[in-house]
């Protein structure tokens, strides 16, 4: 990509007022984000949804500061060594572009493959009590077979615990925050911050400068939930940010568990609640995940891995990938067509096409009763 398409697309992302999906309405109109920003205020006015506000915004003086800001912080992400991912972005993580409210920009620093065969996010309550970090430990522990991204939002209580516990554990984890990348909040959590980089990554939507508006939070427990195979709910009370990550992971058709506790603990009240509405599957053990998210077929008994193929999104359209990661989530398991199409967000005539395409390159093989699965 060069560089001037990425200034124009970090530009439009940086105009007030332009969220995600008309971000996402203006590109479809425009085929590109230059040609949005160059686009005079007659076109615009056709677009639908499209308002003299919004022209003025596009057109005007909030452009001109966009585009400066664009400058300043393209300098800053090269510096810092932070990647800049629009959506349309074969790096953009796939899992991510299948919600419906998925972020038009992410700002990335560290190491990890965002588009890596496993991941799950482990949440919970700031106010962990020693039966949650016990927990938390425990359940990195038994991911550790498995070599999965664990993703957190690097806040206080059973965030940062998964985050430390992964790190220990040696597995990549991924912290998405609700401030800029160049502002660590909570502050007290820099140092665990930096061995991330080197260990997993930090991602955000937000903009270098953005601080931790409260207003933010809620829109980052949707990239928690989005970027992972499923959520698991260590500790939480019956209100707070670990439900509203819980719910968005069902929302999006993401598997849930939660971790019960004692009946009558305000730290486990909300888990308790997820698990009786059948809302969450109760996790007690590593069999529980492994068995819901299809990754204990990618097991021996003996606890060794069979060998698992593995691709790169570069290598492939968004499309395309979007499929390998749908049947790469089924490890051991052939999937019919439809399945694939309604796991994946695409059309069933175009996933046939695609299945074609990718059956040549070698990549998929066709199973008796039109079932497809990885080669």
């Amino acid at each position: 990509m060069s560089s001037d398409t990425l200034f124009h697309e970090l530009a439009l992302t940086l105009l007030p007022g332009i969220g995600p999906q008309l971000t996402r309405q203006l590109m479809s109109y425009g085929g590109s984000a230059k040609n949005v920003l160059m686009m005079p205020s007659g076109k615009l006015r056709r677009i639908p949804g499209v308002g003299d506000a919004t022209v003025k915004i596009l057109t005007g003086t909030e452009r001109e500061k966009a585009f400066r800001k664009a400058e300043a912080d393209l300098k800053k992400a090269e510096k810092d060594g932070v990647e800049i991912i629009f959506y349309t972005s074969k790096r953009f993580p796939s899992r991510l572009k299948l919600i419906p409210d998925a972020p038009a920009i992410l700002y990335y620093q560290g190491t990890a493959d965002l588009n890596t065969l496993k991941t799950v996010a482990l949440v919970g309550t700031r106010k962990a009590t020693e039966y949650g970090r016990e927990q938390t430990e425990r359940i990195v522990q038994g991911l550790v077979p498995h070599r999965p991204l664990v993703v957190s939002g690097l806040a206080y209580g059973i965030d940062i615990m998964a985050h430390r516990a992964a790190l220990q554990e040696g597995l990549e984890t991924v912290g998405v925050m609700a401030t800029g990348l160049d502002r660590i909040y909570p502050h007290t959590h820099q140092k665990t911050a930096e061995k991330m980089r080197e260990q997993g990554g930090l991602l955000t939507e937000f903009p270098f400068g953005t601080p931790p508006d409260r207003y933010n939070f809620p829109a980052r427990n949707r990239i928690i939930a989005g970027l992972s195979d499923g959520t698991v709910v260590v500790e939480a009370a019956i209100k707070g940010g670990a439900l509203i990550t819980a719910e968005l992971a069902l929302s999006y058709d993401r598997d849930v568990l939660a971790v019960p506790g004692n009946v009558g603990s305000l730290a486990s009240e909300g888990c308790n609640a997820l698990i009786k509405s059948n809302k969450a599957a109760m996790y007690t053990e590593p069999l529980d995940l492994e068995q819901l998210l299809n990754w204990d077929a990618a097991l021996h008994q003996s606890g060794k891995f069979k060998p698992v193929p593995s691709y790169s999104a570069d290598d492939f359209t968004a499309e395309e990938f979007a499929i390998i990661t749908v049947l790469a989530a089924a490890t051991g398991r052939e999937l019919q067509m439809d399945d694939i199409a309604w796991k994946a967000q695409i059309a069933i005539y175009a996933v046939a096409s695609l299945l074609l395409g990718l059956e040549f390159r070698g990549v998929v093989r066709t199973m008796p009763g039109k079932k497809f699965a990885l080669v």
